[in-house]
């Protein structure tokens, strides 16, 4: 019973923090260094202009991208046999929920050969705690 009440396994087993949208799937890594977190995102065909990173309330990073013009007007006028790949045809979303610790006023991103990259840096700063007593008393 204990491993349904754990955060942890609440996190990515019950509400998953990490969410699909769209018909393509852009694979992702994500990793941590003590500095900061890296999200890095396969987005080939994708220029930077059709690439959108946004952070949502309840700290979401959203990662948007949807095909450019060029290649929405080519679309018109070629007929496709085989379309696998999927690169800049369709569009995708991913929304990351992110963790506490990270600077959401610092967050920096870059599309390199086909693979953009998010790094969000950590607050390393020390939290004060999230708990507070509530007094009790016999009235309302």
């Amino acid at each position: 019973m204990a491993l349904l009440g754990d955060p942890l396994f609440r996190r990515f087993f019950i509400n998953p923090p990490i969410y699909r949208t769209g018909s393509t799937t852009a694979l992702m890594d994500w990793f941590e260094t003590p500095q900061a977190h890296f999200i890095k995102i396969n987005v080939p065909g994708y220029s930077k202009e059709d690439v959108k990173v946004q952070v949502e309330e309840g700290n979401v990073l959203v990662v948007k991208a949807e095909a450019g013009k060029e290649s929405k007007e080519k679309e018109k006028e070629t007929v496709w046999h085989v379309a696998e790949r999927g690169g800049g045809l369709n569009g995708f979303t991913r929304e990351i929920e992110l963790p506490e610790d990270v600077k959401v006023d610092q967050i920096k991103a870059q599309v390199d050969n086909g693979v953009l990259t998010v790094v969000l840096p950590k607050d390393l700063s020390p939290k004060l705690s999230k708990v507070r007593n509530i007094h009790v008393s016999s009235k309302l």
